[in-house]
């Protein structure tokens, strides 16, 4: 049997600006995408702190070390500048496997820098 699992997570970001006339997506800092990670184009699951809203796009490059968080499209309904998110991935795989697995989460400051992965595997820059 499969199931799914939490593949990864970047903790508490701040929406840095949500742009509406754009064709989707997510943009996110590099860094974070490394740490996390998260491929682009790979499907994300966005869970808005701020305001409740949970929504589903794709991950977009956003420059290296800009901090950069842009909820773009349709998705920019759900996020505004200065919002709180939890951005996550998932993962099908066999249960025994499942067992075995640690996500990558990824915690971050107030710039959205990264402030230290729960699974020991990132190091600082």
């Amino acid at each position: 049997m499969n199931i799914t699992m939490l593949k990864s997570k970047i903790h508490r970001v701040t929406v840095t600006h949500a742009e509406l006339d754009y064709e989707g997506s997510c943009a996110i800092d590099l860094d974070l995408l490394e740490a996390a990670n998260i491929l682009p184009f790979e499907q994300l699951h966005i869970y808005n702190v701020t305001n409740g809203e949970r929504f589903t796009t794709y991950a977009i490059e956003a420059p290296r070390g800009s901090g950069t968080i842009g909820v773009n499209g349709a998705a920019a309904h759900k996020a505004n500048a200065g919002d709180l998110l939890i951005i996550c991935t998932y993962a099908e795989m066999e249960a025994g496997a499942a067992r075995n697995f640690s996500p990558v989460l990824i915690y971050v400051d107030a710039d959205n820098a990264i402030a230290h992965c729960s699974n020991g595997k990132w190091v600082a820059i």
